[in-house]
Formats: C-alpha cells, sequence, structure tokens
C-alpha cells in the first residue's frame, strides 16, 4: 500500500530539476563584448569567461524564466566589473543563476549563458 500511494504523490507531484546557482569572488580577470552583442566577465576564481548580459535586448537565461537583466542593468553591471578590473579590486560576492551554472567557480564550460542576480563590489 505504501509503494502506490508514494507512485501516486510522484505522478501527481512531479519533480523538476532546479536551475544551479553559485556564488563567486575574485578579481576581475577580463571584462569582454563578444560580436553577437553579449558581454562576458571571468573572476579571477573562475576558469573561462561567461556571457552574462547583452546591452541592447533583455537577457534571460534557461533554468531562469521569472527573472531578467534589462539593458539599463546590464550596462550598470558591466560598469561595475569595469570599475573593479581598472582599480585592481576584488569583487566581493556574484551571484550566478540558471541551467548553465556549474558547482564550483572552477569549472565553468566554454561560452555559457549565466544569469547574474547579484554584485557585492
Amino acid at each position: 500500500m505504501k509503494n502506490k500511494l508514494l507512485m501516486f504523490l510522484v505522478l501527481l507531484f512531479p519533480t523538476t530539476v532546479t536551475a544551479g546557482s553559485l556564488i563567486c569572488s575574485g578579481k576581475v580577470d577580463q571584462v569582454a563584448y563578444h560580436g553577437n552583442n553579449r558581454l562576458m566577465v571571468k573572476l579571477s576564481s573562475m576558469n573561462t569567461p561567461v556571457f552574462f548580459c547583452n546591452p541592447g535586448s533583455d537577457w534571460k537565461v534557461s533554468g531562469e524564466p521569472n527573472r531578467v537583466m534589462s539593458p539599463d542593468t546590464c550596462k550598470a553591471v558591466f560598469s561595475i566589473f569595469l570599475s573593479a578590473r581598472s582599480t585592481g579590486e576584488t569583487i566581493n560576492r556574484v551571484h550566478f543563476d540558471g541551467d548553465n551554472v556549474p558547482e564550483s567557480c572552477s569549472s565553468f564550460e566554454s561560452w555559457q549563458e549565466i544569469f547574474i542576480r547579484y554584485v557585492n563590489y
């Protein structure tokens, strides 16, 4: 009876895989513009740069359908990274979200699109 009840609950309330979430910090090693109108960043704790916004349109990534970075916010966040890069200061916290977010800051795959939820400089 327990097995049938458990199976019924699984069918009634299917589980979903949630998007990844990760907090990284470090000095800004790279800020970049990519020709398809996307901006990239790489912190010293990261193994490769990632795409984080588009200064010409709203930015969404898979796994975060209800979060949007506007073009104005994109430009502001890019400015934060540029400032940290030019002064050599450390970014204390960047919260990355989305399906392409790995388990550690040093294991991003190349050319990944992520959502930045929070930056503390």
